[in-house]
């Protein structure tokens, strides 16, 4: 099944390079034990997201594993025992729709679970240029909700997500803005890009 042993050395080329900073473990988003239905080589193939830069990837399993959606799996550079190699990075255009569902969780966990990460954002968030400010680029939020954060975090720092929805009147919720650029980062072709490589 994987006896290509130049494709394989060309791969782990790619792997080194593909990104100076390494993803160590990926969460599975969707598993094709017959791969791409309309590409000629059809070997198994997994789209995964890596769990500490959000990069979107596709690996290919060792010969005889299934992996299942939401298995975390390891990917860093000591032996893997269910990953053979990293073909690369996944283009977002296709990424299948079971996958995406998978993303949609574990962003929305990944953001519960780095509350205080995000949190720091609205607390941080600066201009760009004099015409935009990084709040901006979250979606729903304009110059109003910009101005009216930052009124409030010149009297005192934001401590979590319910203390910025309480302190800003009219606030949209910030970690559902979070969840939503985070997913627009990985799916779309963003201009401006916050939380993701």
């Amino acid at each position: 099944m994987y006896k290509d042993k130049r494709r394989f050395g060309k791969d782990r080329t790619n792997e080194r390079h593909m990104s100076e900073k390494q993803e160590d473990e990926a969460i599975i988003l969707d598993y094709l034990p017959n791969g791409y239905p309309l590409e000629q080589k059809r070997m198994p193939i997994a789209q995964a997201l890596g769990t500490k830069y959000l990069t979107l990837l596709e690996v290919i399993p060792r010969q005889g594993v299934r992996l299942q959606p939401k298995e975390k799996v390891y990917i860093g550079p000591n032996k893997r025992e269910k990953i053979y190699y990293i073909k690369g990075r996944l283009d977002k255009k296709k990424l299948t729709e079971s996958a995406k569902m998978q993303l949609q969780e574990f962003i929305e966990d990944y953001v519960t679970k780095n509350e205080e990460k995000f949190v720091e954002f609205f607390n941080k968030a600066e201009a760009m240029n004099k015409r935009l400010h990084q709040l901006e680029l979250l979606p729903g939020f304009g110059k109003k909700h910009m101005n009216a954060i930052l009124k409030a975090r010149e009297e005192k720092l934001f401590e979590s997500f319910d203390d910025i929805k309480q302190r800003v009147k009219g606030m949209l919720d910030p970690k559902k803005a979070i969840e939503k650029k985070i997913i627009e980062e990985l799916t779309e072709d963003a201009k401006f890009k916050l939380f993701v490589n």
